[in-house]
């Protein structure tokens, strides 16, 4: 047999979305490939080792250069690339790695454009949000303004849970140390939480532009299913650094939202979620068309798992 032949390797596979690690955080060093591997190199040039094929989402901070190498292996891998501000709040840019699903972008598009089926989507938030059905005869902006009361509520009862003094939900990303430590931590937390959830949107084939609730906006979908999950996930991890009061508490709310991640497995549920949400709407996914184009890492039967991106 001869060493160079490679026929009787296994086939590549991309690693699901559920089986990724979360996100990773990356500031002042220098991204790039040397010697085939994705490695940071810091200002002392000493080499970090990522496995990006393993990670859902890179969240690169201020002070952070990237290679033109270093994009094509992430986006090869299926590794969601987002450029961020300083503790992860300001998203100025995310990478697309293979365009989303055509079959899934037009299914999610036709569901936003009915207004019947959007209205029936947004219910299905609404209730697997607050554990309810929600009000009969109402309107997405009357269900707006209820959801609205009711989270501030939550807010509210969460601060009062841990023994915080909280005004209000409300902070200025252009003057990140005028708001108080509670905003700060929620926003650093709802930060985390959108950069995974984003990378599982655009790993299912969805557009993260096109949501229900939310509208206008380039993350307006990503917004709506990160809210179903914000309450039982990032939000206590904010308010208890906040009771906390660490040293730094934008990396403390970093860190302990990495480890919620992965001890709760929080990835293996977002596409599911996703699916279970529109399917509220009625309307069956479509098949691909025969000129999709294929993945980039074929698999073996039909168009693969929706846990990785096409």
């Amino acid at each position: 047999m001869s060493i160079g032949n490679n026929s009787f390797l296994p086939k590549l596979l991309p690693i699901t979305i559920k089986e990724r690690i979360s996100l990773i955080f990356i500031e002042k060093g220098h991204l790039d490939v040397l010697d085939g591997a994705f490695v940071v190199v810091d200002v002392n040039g000493v080499r970090t080792h990522i496995p990006v094929g393993g990670v859902s989402c890179l969240m690169l901070e201020p002070g952070t250069k990237i290679s033109h190498a270093a994009v094509v292996l992430a986006a090869r891998v299926g590794c969601l690339i987002c450029w961020v501000g300083e503790a992860g709040v300001r998203l100025y840019s995310s990478g697309q790695p293979g365009g989303a699903r055509a079959d899934r972008l037009l299914y999610q598009a036709r569901l936003a454009l009915d207004d019947d089926m959007r209205l029936k989507v947004v219910r299905k938030m609404y209730a697997l949000r607050f554990q309810e059905e929600p009000p009969a005869k109402r309107s997405i902006n009357q269900l707006r303004g209820i959801e609205g009361a009711r989270v501030r509520k939550m807010y509210e009862l969460f601060a009062k849970r841990y023994g915080i003094e909280w005004k209000q939900r409300n902070y200025d990303a252009e003057k990140w140390e005028s708001g108080d430590l509670p905003n700060r931590c929620l926003s650093s937390a709802t930060a985390c939480l959108y950069g995974i959830t984003e990378a599982a949107v655009l790993a299912a084939g969805y557009a993260p532009a096109i949501g229900f609730i939310h509208t206008g906006k380039p993350l307006s979908f990503v917004y709506d299913i990160a809210d179903l999950l914000k309450f039982e996930t990032v939000v206590p991890v904010a308010f208890k650094i906040t009771a906390e009061n660490p040293e730094n508490p934008e990396q403390a709310v970093r860190h302990r939202c990495r480890e919620s991640f992965r001890s709760t497995k929080l990835l293996s549920r977002i596409i599911p979620l996703i699916e279970e949400v529109l399917a509220a709407g009625g309307l069956s996914i479509p098949e691909a068309s025969e000129e999709a184009v294929a993945p980039a890492i074929p698999v073996k039967e039909g168009l693969g798992d929706v846990g990785h991106r096409n």
